[in-house]
């Protein structure tokens, strides 16, 4: 243990009071010894008692810092971090989450056996409250209907090279080489980070044995914003870098920018009323598809309820959020 190298954690906040104690504490079971690791807590000057935990966990643990992000979005908070940051290896961890005893043990171990720039692991995806939709909301993201080929999200029975990945666990020296995160996106930062990374040459990896527990929002309205501000955050970086996303994050603005186009044009021509039954029909068979298969290999017939709803919800949110990207973009040339 004593040949392991030194780990700088950093952990983007910002009125997490209720959360913030279970990451911490997660992270300091961890077997990994104390003495080589640092964690920065970067604040984004939280109102409701968040600052004055961190300041008590300080008390206890000197090698936990609090730093100020007076500007608030996260990009900034994580860049801080890496700016503050003391050792050479850089662990971005998330405050909704908690993490496996081995979490920076086999991040930190395969890092250096696999001559990797990134890797990261999958959450588990867990409800913020244990009710019918919560737990609905939280299957519908770990889900191949729900979520795409986002390995992070559905598993992966082994390790493999990925687009991006969670709570990534990164040589510092590689922020040198192609800069640090982007601060004018609010959100997707780390999916822009990874793709400008990989074509730069890096090597991003996910290993399934690297697990974190993520909670979930577990109301629908939550749910909702959640999911337009992404969809919006899909496109918006656009206006500040050339780098495209993966196909999966499109799906949604196609699928419902198809149906708003098909509903409008069926009121002239009545051909484009069937396209818009057709892709209706398409989608709903799909979605009780998945709906019932879960609710099957879960044993939860709750998920027959919950799984439809929150399906749509992720989906129509993600699309109408990547509409309102496209009208802001278009608005901001």
């Amino acid at each position: 243990m004593e040949d392991l190298p030194l780990v700088s954690i950093i952990i983007p906040c910002r009125n997490e009071k209720e959360f913030l104690p279970q990451c911490l504490d997660s992270i300091l079971a961890n077997h990994y010894p104390h003495h080589k690791i640092e964690i920065l807590v970067v604040d984004g000057m939280s109102q409701d008692g968040t600052r004055e935990t961190i300041k008590e966990y300080i008390e206890k643990y000197p090698f936990i810092r609090l730093l100020d992000n007076p500007k608030l979005i996260t990009p900034i908070a994580l860049n801080i971090g890496v700016k503050n940051s003391r050792n050479s290896i850089i662990i971005r961890l998330d405050a909704h989450a908690i993490y496996k005893i081995d979490y920076i043990f086999k991040c930190v171990t395969n890092l250096e056996k696999y001559n990797a720039d990134n890797i990261g692991g999958i959450w588990v995806i867990i409800p913020r409250k244990n009710t019918v939709i919560g737990r609905g909301i939280a299957k519908s993201l770990s889900s191949f209907f729900g979520t795409g080929n986002a390995y992070y999200k559905i598993g992966s029975e082994n390790f493999k090279a990925v687009d991006t990945v969670p709570y990534g666990c990164y040589k510092k020296e590689i922020f040198s080489r192609i800069g640090l995160f982007n601060e004018n996106l609010e959100r997707s930062q780390d999916i822009e980070f990874n793709t400008r990374l990989k074509k730069n040459g890096g090597k991003v990896y996910l290993f399934p044995e690297i697990v974190g527990y993520y909670y979930a929002r577990s109301t629908l309205k939550e749910f909702f914003v959640h999911n337009f501000k992404d969809g919006v955050w899909a496109i918006y970086p656009l206006k500040f870098t050339k780098i495209l996303f993966r196909p999966r994050h499109y799906v949604p603005l196609a699928f419902v920018s198809l149906l708003i186009l098909f509903l409008s044009l069926s009121f002239f021509e009545q051909i484009f009323f069937y396209f818009f039954f057709g892709l209706t029909f398409f989608y709903l068979f799909f979605l009780i598809y998945f709906s019932i298969k879960i609710s099957f290999l879960e044993r939860d017939a709750t998920f027959l309820i919950s799984l439809p709803v929150a399906f749509a919800v992720r989906h129509f949110g993600y699309g109408l959020g990547s509409i309102w990207g496209i009208i802001k973009l278009a608005v901001s040339f």
